[in-house]
């Protein structure tokens, strides 16, 4: 394997070329450098797996016919634990191939012998369309209300001036819940079924602690609440609209 090959760019793309063949995959490897990008090469699956188990590759590039392991088994592999962008390499009369390839999970492919410019673009495209569903992923998980925002995966609360603000676990999943359920007044069972390691008590107060623990962090008066407010005998109902 020849590894990475690195060009100067602070944040480049990182493509990995999965190809057996030394010459085609070096060919390909430095044609991709001299556009920008970051290569790693591999001559089969269990290079592939080490280079991808360094968590920074941006797009494989995964040819069909390999020794061993061919890319259809690999291309398998990579669907049951990554959305990654994926190009399969095919020969000319591997229509069969192409469209089981498709059908797996591959987002697009291209014939050998190719034209270099042409899966440069097909690679910019694929690139430009990951990152962007990506980013959509991500901006679905960060929550932002009345100045605040909450981030699903840090599990962190920053405040409208900019401050973390500490959240135990059971107030970020309290408040991830109501969150979630923006206008929809919750009853204290639909809370409690949000809190992880809770038994059902019918005398449990867990919830009410919870609600004055984040009043007292979120609310500007927390005895006149707006954004965690109290349905009298049924719940409690977040209004912060988020976004």
């Amino acid at each position: 394997m020849a590894g990475d090959r690195r060009a100067g760019n602070s944040r480049q793309n990182h493509i990995l070329v999965v190809e057996d063949d030394a010459t085609s995959r070096v060919t390909l490897a430095g044609y991709f450098e001299t556009e920008g990008f970051r290569v790693t090469e591999a001559g089969d699956g269990g290079e592939m797996r080490t280079a991808f188990g360094r968590g920074d590759v941006d797009l494989v590039m995964l040819d069909i016919r390999l020794p061993g392991e061919d890319g259809l088994t690999l291309l398998k592999e990579l669907r049951q634990h990554s959305d990654i962008g994926v190009i399969m390499v095919t020969g000319k009369n591997d229509d069969f191939d192409r469209v089981v390839a498709l059908e797996i999970g591959a987002d697009d492919y291209v014939t050998k012998p190719f034209n270099p410019r042409e899966l440069l673009a097909r690679t910019k495209n694929l690139l430009r369309r990951t990152y962007a569903a990506r980013m959509a992923d991500r901006a679905s998980r960060v929550k932002n209300f009345a100045g605040w925002t909450l981030d699903l995966d840090k599990r962190g609360l920053t405040s409208p001036g900019g401050d973390d603000v500490r959240l135990t676990r059971g107030e970020f999943e309290l408040l991830s819940a109501l969150v979630d359920n923006s206008g929809r007044v919750l009853t204290r069972d639909n809370l409690l079924d949000h809190l992880n390691h809770r038994e059902w008590d019918p005398s449990d107060r867990t919830v009410d602690v919870l609600i004055g623990r984040l009043r007292r962090k979120l609310e500007t008066d927390p005895k006149d609440p707006e954004l965690i407010v109290t349905v009298h005998g049924v719940g409690y109902v977040f209004t912060g609209s988020p976004n």
